[in-house]
């Protein structure tokens, strides 16, 4: 694992955002093991030493070897929110070096003030285009958004539509407000926009680093102590699990045909239903699972009669998952036509939620929900077909 050493750094090398986080990772893995890129992590931390300790763990953590990686990964101590990605001096000397960028790096929390988030991912995304400019050798632009800077639609979105609308949180909105400034580059470079879903473990093992949206109310269903949920039975639930997700990433970045697109990693048509996922806990927990009630009918009446009669522990739950109810009551699905018309032919494809859905309790179960440390299972990992 080499550092702060950016002159050993070949020439065409890949630029990684986000590399050890939940999605990032993953990503990062899928580039050592299916390419000869060498991969520049731009990772938050206090100085090089410390960017290639975190690297070197999120390695350990993909189950993969560290050491026999050590040659292609430079960790390099940035931050997005710094003039110049804080690299002071060495700005040029990365832009001279680098042939593509993967820009996964963002804040996810949904809890967050308008104005962190922004800072965060719009002004880190402005900061990462001003490098890609830079960039002599640029090859292409990828960035990682979210199905979501749709916002609160109704209907059939496609993947060309720009989003925006009414938003639900902030991060939805910064991540449209990002994605923007990434479109407006394509007179300048080549650009890549990958839109995932709502983001699970790995399909194969259950394995997550990241227990919010969906973990959340699966937890209090397991509980049993919820009385009733604010969300739609038919409302589509778009799911998609980590590694189809990373698999879609790494295949998007390369593919000739996706410069200039913006494609849909979800699982579209194949999306469960609300009254699907409520229907696979009831058969996995044996606990009393909670009614499902209209939105506009609890925050009119229920609400208040569970104020006052749930227990504390019923009013805790409800109310820590306030930000993910709305995404049980949405009237919408993701069109993926062009990402399945690019990914398909490769061998990637998503696996239908139910035929994992007990694996990834079985994880979140055994790591009791993210409170407890669990090594993660290994699979074989297999080149994507090309």
């Amino acid at each position: 694992m080499s550092n702060a050493a950016l002159s050993d750094v070949p020439e065409g090398a890949l630029l990684l955002t986000g590399a050890t986080g939940f999605v990032g990772m993953e990503v990062l893995a899928r580039f050592l093991e299916r390419s000869d890129d060498h991969v520049v992590a731009l990772v938050r931390a206090e100085d090089d030493d410390h960017a290639a300790a975190r690297v070197r763990a999120t390695l350990e953590g993909a189950c993969l070897d560290a050491g026999a990686h050590a040659d292609r990964v430079t960790a390099l101590a940035g931050d997005l929110t710094a003039p110049r990605l804080g690299l002071g001096d060495r700005w040029g000397e990365l832009a001279r070096r680098i042939g593509a960028i993967v820009h996964g790096a963002a804040s996810v929390a949904f809890d967050l003030s308008l104005e962190e988030s922004r800072h965060i991912n719009v002004d880190g995304t402005r900061q990462m285009l001003e490098l890609a400019r830079a960039c002599q050798r640029l090859r292409r632009f990828t960035y990682v958004s979210t199905a979501y800077v749709a916002g609160d639609r109704r209907g059939t979105v496609y993947e060309d539509d720009p989003g925006g609308g009414r938003f639900r949180n902030a991060y939805e909105r910064t991540k449209h407000e990002a994605e923007r400034l990434v479109a407006a580059c394509r007179d300048e470079m080549e650009v890549t926009i990958v839109r995932p879903s709502i983001v699970v473990g790995d399909h194969r093992t259950g394995w997550t680093a990241a227990f919010n949206v969906l973990y959340a109310p699966l937890r209090a269903f397991e509980a049993g102590i919820v009385p009733v949920v604010p969300a739609r039975r038919r409302s589509p639930v778009d799911v998609v699990p980590v590694d189809y997700v990373a698999d879609a990433v790494h295949a998007l970045a390369a593919a000739p045909e996706a410069a200039g697109q913006t494609f849909h990693v979800v699982a579209g048509e194949r999306a469960s239903t609300v009254g699907e996922i409520v229907d696979m806990a009831g058969e996995r927990f044996s606990s009393r699972q909670p009614r499902i009630v209209p939105p506009w009918l609890y925050h009119a009446i229920v609400e208040r009669i569970v104020e006052k009669r749930a227990p504390a522990s019923a009013r805790r739950l409800l109310a820590s998952n306030e930000v993910y109810f709305s995404y049980f009551a949405m009237r919408v699905r993701y069109d993926d036509a062009r990402a399945r018309a690019i990914l398909e032919p490769r061998g990637i494809t998503p696996a239908p939620l139910a035929t994992y859905f007990d694996r990834l309790m079985d994880y979140a179960q055994a790591a009791r929900w993210g409170r407890r440390p669990v090594a993660r299972p290994r699979v074989g990992r297999l080149r994507a077909t090309t």
